[in-house]
């Protein structure tokens, strides 16, 4: 048995101190199966965070391991110099779901490498380096989608191949217009758009890129509609949209099985990672052949395309569609969030300020009650609760203090029961243990607080 203190201090000595680990003492996962893993010490816990949203399946699924073995077993690698068929059976499937009209697909080796190619693409055929983002964003840790990226915590460097400016509607809980409704917050971020579009820019735009749901942010989750009512305002420059669904696709916000069909628009480029593969590394971009080949110089990617990706990525988009798991992702979010729901809403967790998400896709921001200012500590300690408890969920939000939870899609209606009941029971300990409001089981009445919001 691995003895995880002298592995931490290894991995302390060799890698990054910027490179995060979770909890107080780290753990080291060896396998897993289903919704479960287990750690090094032999315990066992479900997961409801599917490391980082890309188990979306489940772990160990033998459709998966059967397509990855027997494909390991001929080839590891050829590059796409060479034809691979997996690589075109799942750019022809890929291409037949995104609704982009003579859809291309080129694959890369991660969303970082996928929003990058579609920064190519949108400068390419602009002609301009000027890209519109959402604030609270996060597109990667490359050069150019770091610069992207409208959250501090994650931008390492300001220096950059393009210019940015970032626009207000993907965080209505700490925007201007936390109390608007749907509507009135689509029009206000409308008319924000039209301002930064006048006088922060020379007019020439790219391309706006965009998180249906921002992931690394915090989940926050935009009303329906705000991309449509931005792309309206966008086609009358001749701004390209790209649909960042590296966090949001296959289905898991449960209605949809792209993120921006909540909004009713097509976009110009979809970028994608994660959940296709379900652990294995790939990302892609997927725009019209039009675009797509408007690159005028020669390009690969050594890695993108991988026989051994395309392979297990093949037998998990066909388990994905063939079960069903965008309306199980719908079916189990719902029943998890109607479990927290009744308890935010009622008062009884005041230090929960907004529960939100779609689907298998959902989070609770913290805060300390009866304010709005955030509570990172609250989150740390949830963090190490959900753990006792042999539950692994995830944190993030601009401030670290909002939790993230995205479970495998096959996630059973027990295991909802299971997790909620888990989340819920280290959610009452840590308010009693931080702020003395209720026992640490207590489920009861409390006072509601005005900061609540619900947005699922």
């Amino acid at each position: 048995m691995t003895d995880e203190r002298a592995l931490l201090a290894r991995h302390q000595a060799v890698l990054p101190k910027w490179m995060a680990l979770y909890y107080d003492a780290p753990i080291q996962l060896t396998h897993g199966e289903g919704r479960h893993v287990w750690d090094a010490a032999g315990t066992k816990y479900l997961d409801w965070f599917g490391g980082i949203l890309t188990t979306s399946t489940a772990h160990a699924l033998p459709e998966v391991v059967t397509a990855v073995q027997e494909q390991a077993a001929r080839m590891l690698h050829s590059s796409t110099l060479y034809l691979i068929e997996q690589q075109v059976e799942l750019a022809e499937e890929i291409a037949r779901l995104s609704g982009i009209p003579d859809a291309k697909v080129f694959f890369t080796g991660s969303g970082s490498e996928a929003n990058e190619a579609a920064l190519l693409l949108a400068t390419g055929r602009r002609r301009s380096n000027q890209v519109l983002a959402l604030r609270n964003s996060y597109h990667g840790r490359t050069f150019a989608t770091v610069a992207l990226t409208g959250n501090r915590g994650w931008r390492a460097s300001q220096l950059s191949p393009i210019t940015v400016n970032w626009v207000h509607g993907g965080y209505q809980y700490r925007s201007p217009w936390r109390n608007a409704s749907p509507d009135e917050f689509i029009a206000h971020c409308v008319d924000d758009l039209k301002s930064v579009l006048q006088t922060t820019t020379s007019g020439d735009i790219a391309a706006m890129i965009f998180e249906p749901i921002q992931g690394v942010g915090g989940f926050a989750t935009p009303p329906d509609g705000l991309f449509a009512a931005f792309q309206e305002v966008l086609s009358e420059e001749g701004i390209l949209m790209i649909a960042d669904e590296v966090q949001t696709g296959w289905g898991r916000t449960g209605e949809h099985f792209w993120g921006h069909q909540a909004h009713g628009i097509v976009p110009d480029v979809i970028t994608f990672a994660k959940g296709i593969g379900n652990g294995l590394s790939v990302g892609g971009v997927i725009a019209s052949a039009e675009l797509m080949d408007s690159v005028t110089s020669g390009s690969i990617s050594t890695f993108g395309g991988n026989p051994l990706a395309m392979a297990g990525s093949v037998a998990n988009l066909k388990y994905i569609l063939d079960h069903d798991l965008q309306g199980n992702a719908g079916t189990q979010g719902a029943t998890i969030m109607h479990a927290l729901r009744e308890h935010v809403t009622a008062g009884h967790l005041p230090m929960v300020a907004e529960l939100r998400g779609k689907g298998l896709m959902f989070a609770l921001e913290l805060v300390e009650p009866g304010t709005d200012t955030p509570d990172a500590t609250a989150a740390g300690m949830m963090m190490e609760a959900t753990k006792q408890r042999g539950l692994l969920i995830g944190k993030g939000g601009l401030y670290g203090n909002v939790l993230r939870m995205a479970p495998p899609m096959t996630l059973t209606a027990a295991e909802s029961a299971e997790g909620a009941a888990l989340l819920l029971e280290a959610l009452f300990e840590v308010q009693h243990e931080l702020h003395g409001i209720g026992a640490p089981t207590t489920m009861g009445p409390a006072e509601p607080t005005p900061s609540v919001q619900v947005n699922a």
